[in-house]
């Protein structure tokens, strides 16, 4: 969530990103949990490139001593890496050599904690009905501890997404999104309209996922989200990231994705 605006050493005016109390990185050392505003900065950037240590310094706008400090403790840590520029060996340029499986906020805790415990009724005819009650339980209660896992569920959506490529494979775009949308139905995971095709932008109803969740103010459907990442990759044979723009977890309708190469 933006909260307001900074100047950075460019001149230019950046964002200034509300960040979570702890963030999660998992490496070959173990878990790490990074608490520090910087740090948490620092691996946000990593997260979308690698960069040298002097673009680093430039989009924090802090001393370069203070920089080197915190780098080097990721470093240490094994949540980053580092290697020489190619092109100028003094320089270093850094990347992300972990990943970031979650977070905890105490704002999210807040949210859910007044939300009452659903109670299943047995006998639906619908099974989809009582995943959707096994899915929704897991989410709310870890929200109600702060703790929010999209990246891991996001990962094994991803997983699942590959694992059902080969029951929607189709070598034309339409009758490929046509098999997705009667998959989808037949699950009772949610009705899929395929909204333009360049680029792919699809509405789910009735989401599986979210549509039982409370308010969040921010998409929820990390899950769907990595499905339809393991979905379209495997169609495009490339990395594909599908991002949610509308969601029921945020007031919508429907949720919305757009899926980019």
């Amino acid at each position: 969530m933006v909260t307001g605006f900074g100047p950075c050493m460019s001149g230019t005016i950046e964002p200034i990103i509300a960040l979570p109390s702890v963030e999660f990185f998992a490496s070959g050392r173990g878990i790490h949990a990074i608490d520090s505003p910087v740090k948490m900065r620092i691996l946000s950037m990593l997260k979308e490139r690698e960069m040298s240590f002097d673009e680093i310094v430039l989009h924090l706008g802090k001393a370069k001593s203070t920089v080197s400090v915190h780098l080097k403790w990721l470093t240490s840590e094994g949540v980053i890496s580092s290697r020489s520029d190619t092109a100028d060996s003094r320089r270093k340029i850094f990347s992300l050599d972990s990943v970031f499986i979650g977070e905890a906020s105490p704002d999210e805790r807040v949210r859910v904690q007044e939300q009452k415990d659903e109670i299943y009724q047995f006998g639906e005819d619908n099974p989809g009905n009582f995943f959707r009650f096994v899915l929704k339980t897991i989410r709310v209660t870890l929200l109600r501890e702060g703790i929010i896992i999209d990246p891991l569920l996001q990962a094994a959506g991803y997983r699942v997404g590959r694992s059902l490529y080969d029951y929607v494979k189709s070598a034309d775009i339409e009758e490929f999104l046509l098999k997705i949308s009667e998959f989808w139905t037949y699950h009772s995971l949610g009705l899929v309209r395929v909204i333009t095709l360049s680029p792919v932008v699809i509405n789910i109803y009735d989401c599986f996922e979210c549509i039982d969740l409370p308010p969040l103010g921010r998409p929820a459907c990390a899950f769907e989200s990595g499905i339809l990442n393991g979905l379209f990759s495997s169609f495009y044979n490339e990395k594909i990231i599908s991002t949610e723009i509308h969601c029921y977890a945020m007031g919508d309708n429907y949720c919305q994705f757009v899926i980019e190469q």
